[in-house]
């Protein structure tokens, strides 16, 4: 079997790192106001940091320009596709047939990779994107394992396949929604979705033979959230997957917390190198216990395997994790002591758990003392205030910096 590649989000350049920290082949990053997470944007600057890192260390970064873009927005593209071919970015995502055609121009050097967005069900879809410059699809995420698989079979030697496997899903078909636009003024389609999927809405009926009196419908005092849908996870079904020969296996969420990223990357590079290595003996439920720890919705496998599957919507709405959040990230240590870049409330006595990269468990200790950064005074505890505030703990193991620490609440 081929090992497929674990792709990540990547917001910023720190989250990239943390992203490689933990296991990620690659990651895929925002490109100012052309991709679909325009409030995760990644500057030119940054961008090209996190390039320069990967290459040194042997990864991959991949930059989208997937907006589906009016007349105006061509300019900037041209020369955002420019500066991309410049600093040897190892491939570009992209879904609009103009984008496209600017990118073989403007940035040959440069493999395409068609965005999920571009709607590639079918082998015959694939196909044509190969014969027109792709060099890899990235498929719906309304596919069943089937019609993958039809794909597989059937596509173009040359032509890489990259899938979903964990995080949000869209409303819209292959995230395609006017929903945003239309209650927002806010285009999903031009990266500035609102998330109005995820709105409480409030249904209402009218009485039967009563014109104009409406009833509401209700779930409970919150209203119904009725098109809030749970996050994708395929993490049972990776034997099948990597059978299948999918390339790449792509994880969702470039507004996620370098904790998210941490946990989830960590989780299924653990569980890929696993089924590779004994794919007769995969048990999930120890990695499937990692991600629980990080959910904030209910999980899903979608239509993965039943497209008759009506168990993915979020009636509830949004389901934080009531046992554990991010603590904090290493920074340095000296002379003992950890340097701790702090996300939530610590406090002596908390029990932490540290998130080794290439470890499925985490590591469980108690803080027992906590020293004032600045003034090296012991203190009871700290509550985050400014960015990038830390504080001095001292650790059981020999930490690196960089890895995360999570807080059981």
């Amino acid at each position: 079997m081929k090992k497929p590649e674990l792709l990540a989000p990547a917001g910023s350049f720190e989250k990239a790192k943390t992203a490689f920290l933990y296991g990620a082949d690659a990651v895929y990053c925002g490109t100012g106001s052309l991709s679909l997470r325009s409030r995760a944007e990644v500057n030119d600057d940054d961008l090209s940091r996190t390039i320069e890192y990967a290459h040194s260390i042997g990864k991959k970064v991949y930059a989208a320009i997937n907006i589906y873009a009016w007349d105006e927005y061509y300019e900037e593209i041209k020369k955002q596709a420019q500066m991309l071919n410049e600093i040897k970015v190892d491939g570009i995502i992209a879904s609009d047939g103009g984008v496209i055609d600017i990118l073989k121009e403007y940035a040959p050097d440069i493999d395409i990779h068609i965005s999920t967005q571009a709607n590639t069900v079918s082998y015959h879809s694939a196909n044509f994107w190969y014969k027109n410059g792709a060099k890899r699809v990235i498929l719906g995420r309304e596919m069943n394992k089937e019609q993958i698989r039809e794909i597989m079979q059937n596509k173009a030697d040359g032509l890489e396949v990259e899938i979903f496997i964990h995080g949000a899903i869209c409303f819209g078909y292959s995230g395609r929604c006017f929903l945003s636009d239309f209650l927002a003024s806010r285009s999903a389609n031009l990266g500035d979705c609102a998330q109005s999927c995820r709105w409480e809405y409030n249904v209402y009926v009218e009485e039967h033979n009563k014109p104009g009196n409406l009833m509401p419908v209700e779930h409970d005092e919150k209203g119904t959230y009725i098109f809030s849908s749970k996050d994708l996870c395929l993490i049972n079904e990776l034997p099948e997957i990597i059978e299948m020969g999918i390339d790449s296996l792509k994880i969702e969420g470039r507004l996620k917390t370098e904790y998210y990223l941490a946990s989830v990357v960590n989780a299924y590079r653990n569980a890929i190198d696993d089924c590779m290595e004994h794919p007769e003996k995969y048990d999930a439920s120890k990695y499937m216990k990692e991600l629980e720890k990080t959910k904030t919705r209910g999980l899903t496998t979608f239509y993965f395997n039943d497209r008759n599957n009506k168990d993915f919507q979020e009636y509830d709405g949004k389901q934080y994790n009531p046992d554990y959040e991010f603590g904090g990230k290493v920074l340095d240590t000296v002379q003992g002591k950890s340097i701790i870049e702090i996300r939530n409330k610590l406090k002596v006595g908390d029990t932490m758990e540290i998130l080794i990269p290439g470890n499925i468990e985490p590591y469980v200790f108690k803080i027992e003392e906590l020293w004032d950064t600045d003034t090296d005074e012991l203190v009871d505890c700290v509550n985050p205030g400014k960015a990038g505030q830390s504080i001095k703990m001292k650790i059981p193991i020999t930490c690196e910096a960089g890895w995360i620490l999570r807080r059981k609440k």
